[in-house]
């Protein structure tokens, strides 16, 4: 029985124009003479987010957690959005790796306010932590994709550089934000003196994740990389999927932001279930459901129908190149057997 995945974006697959330009790829030692394919997606990255430079990563986690030690010290603070990745889904990294307390902002749908982060940066007074960074998200995951207002995001920007204290970007999915708003992945990036973006995920790489910044950002960023032992040999051949996503890949996620309104649209009609169409702006949709969500996931699994349950009353759908409209009807087919019955 064939799977329809709706987990993760993350269960993308490398096409076979991805896979052959892999095999092909020029490799050398990126930590003794650099690899000639990661210096291309580098550079290539760069360009996109107009930084000055770029690093190739294994993943989105430590490409955050690069940023972090990067900006700050151990005992200084940052200031994120509550339902922000960093503080939520990277293992209390934050303070495990870099002594880093957090403060958590409530925000409408990801987008912090400029005035309460301006409020919540600390005085220079020897009582206080130092307000090491203010981070930022897009899409913002929690609330299904959402892309934050670039308005409000220049607003923190701003708020930030008068008080002197860096921005980061967590931009694991700043492709779908570009695609769904049609502003450039430059224009998000300025609003930050750093950003990470995930090659994994609707971009279809099997692995790898990019921070980019200014030279100096990217000196302090190399030695927390190697820290982190995030620094590799012979990375090109995996770094060649990850240029070939940035390349090929991006122009196809709206393709996957219409699967998800259609998805969000069938399962609003469904009894139990709630989720509005209207508020779906890219490729991840949360339905909520009246009890039980776990179970129903657990329900649609013995169907060969794959989803995350995000808490006790609601499931996550993401869409990608993986699925399709087939994989609708399965699902929606599965839906009515179990809710049916």
């Amino acid at each position: 029985m064939r799977s329809s995945d709706f987990r993760s974006d993350t269960v993308t697959q490398p096409s076979a124009e991805m896979r052959s330009a892999m095999a092909s790829a020029e490799v050398g030692d990126d930590v003794l003479d650099g690899d000639p394919a990661v210096r291309r997606l580098e550079e290539f990255a760069a360009d996109w987010l107009a930084k000055e430079g770029a690093l190739y990563v294994p993943s989105g986690t430590m490409a955050n957690q690069i940023a972090l030690g990067a900006w700050t010290r151990p005992g200084d603070e940052i200031i994120c959005e509550r339902g922000a990745h960093i503080v939520n889904y990277e293992a209390g990294a934050p303070g495990y790796l870099h002594g880093l307390q957090s403060i958590t902002v409530t925000s409408e749908r990801g987008a912090l306010d400029a005035s309460e982060v301006r409020s919540l940066i600390k005085p220079d007074f020897i009582h206080c932590p130092k307000t090491g960074v203010v981070c930022m998200e897009q899409t913002h995951m929690s609330s299904g994709g959402s892309v934050v207002p670039l308005d409000a995001m220049v607003a923190v920007r701003e708020a930030c550089l008068e008080a002197e204290v860096p921005v980061h970007l967590d931009g694991a999915r700043l492709a779908n934000a570009e695609a769904a708003s049609g502003v450039s992945a430059a224009t998000w990036a300025a609003t930050a003196d750093s950003v990470s973006v995930c090659l994994s995920k609707g971009l279809g790489a099997p692995v790898g994740s990019i921070v980019a910044g200014g030279a100096e950002f990217l000196q302090r960023a190399r030695v927390v990389r190697k820290r982190l032992g995030g620094w590799m040999r012979q990375a090109g051949v995996i770094a060649a999927g990850g240029l070939y996503a940035l390349e090929n890949n991006r122009a196809r996620l709206s393709k996957d932001h219409a699967l998800a309104k259609e998805l969000a649209g069938r399962l609003d009609r469904m009894e139990g279930l709630s989720c509005d169409p209207a508020g779906v702006q890219t490729n991840l949709v949360i339905v909520h459901v009246m009890g039980g969500a776990p179970s129903l996931a657990e329900r649609l699994a013995e169907r060969g129908v794959m989803v995350m349950a995000l808490s006790p009353d609601s499931l996550r759908f993401v869409t990608h190149m993986g699925v399709g409209p087939a994989d609708l009807d399965a699902l929606e087919a599965s839906l009515q057997e179990i809710l049916g019955g």
